[in-house]
């Protein structure tokens, strides 16, 4: 069975079983890799600001590397650049520890399931989903939804 494969800097997060969900609720066969980096608020409103020109704080960022892929399944041959031999390299994930734990407290989560809630997030839009205009928020969310209940999580 092919993987998505995650590379987090913080090596105690156990993330396997959120790449997965990911990976299966949009059909995936090939193997892929993403990024996950985590930032202070700081780095974090700065990358904000260097990237999208927004300088505020933000709890996630998304830097994909693929284009046109939302929907559709990602094979290697299509992508040859962005493969390093095993893997296709669909992008990174920034999150920022400081506002995991902010929301986790404003939306009554743990801070664990804040932050698996931002990795899926950020996955989805390293597929190519986004929230610019509410049909596609709904979509993005309706997929949320399904990987949450796909972990045993409800989304409340």
């Amino acid at each position: 069975m092919a993987v998505l494969k995650i590379e987090s800097f913080d090596k105690r997060i156990h993330l396997k079983k959120i790449a997965q969900a990911v990976y299966e609720t949009l059909n995936q066969t090939d193997d892929l890799k993403a990024e996950i980096v985590f930032h202070d608020a700081s780095e974090m409103q700065k990358l904000n600001a260097e990237s999208r020109g927004v300088d505020k704080v933000t709890d996630v960022l998304s830097f994909p590397t693929l284009d046109g892929v939302r929907g559709k399944i990602i094979k290697q041959k299509d992508f040859p650049l962005d493969t390093d031999g095993k893997y296709t390299f669909i992008g990174s994930i920034v999150l920022c520890s400081q506002k995991i734990i902010e929301q986790a407290k404003e939306y009554g989560n743990t801070e664990k399931q804040e932050r698996d809630y931002l990795i899926i997030h950020g996955l989805l839009h390293l597929f190519g989903y986004d929230h610019e205009i509410e049909s596609d928020k709904a979509e993005m969310r309706k997929l949320e939804k399904e990987i949450l209940l796909k972990l045993g999580r409800k989304d409340d």
